[in-house]
């Protein structure tokens, strides 16, 4: 079974400015993903006293390696992953 690179989904985000070059400064930011009671979700700011309690914890801005099922799981979970996360190993 293939093996898969997960990117992550993330937001673009800009600095805070009435400055007129701040507008157009953006920058990617990961958003994590984790599995709690079976259900897949987006988590913004994940405290880290929860990360332990996840079934899965995938950080945001990092790159992990999911199996065939996990990848499929991921999409099907409907919280906004696409094919476009995942590259082939």
């Amino acid at each position: 079974m293939p093996n898969y690179i997960f990117s992550t989904p993330y937001v673009e985000e800009g600095i805070s400015s009435t400055e007129r070059l701040f507008i157009f400064r953006k920058r990617r930011v990961g958003k994590s993903v984790v599995k709690k009671n079976g259900t897949y979700s987006v988590v913004r700011f994940p405290l880290d006293p929860n990360v332990e309690t996840y079934q899965e914890f995938y950080q945001g801005g990092a790159k992990h390696v999911v199996s065939e099922e996990t990848k499929t799981a991921l999409i099907a979970a409907n919280i906004g992953i696409t094919e476009s996360n995942f590259i082939a190993e």
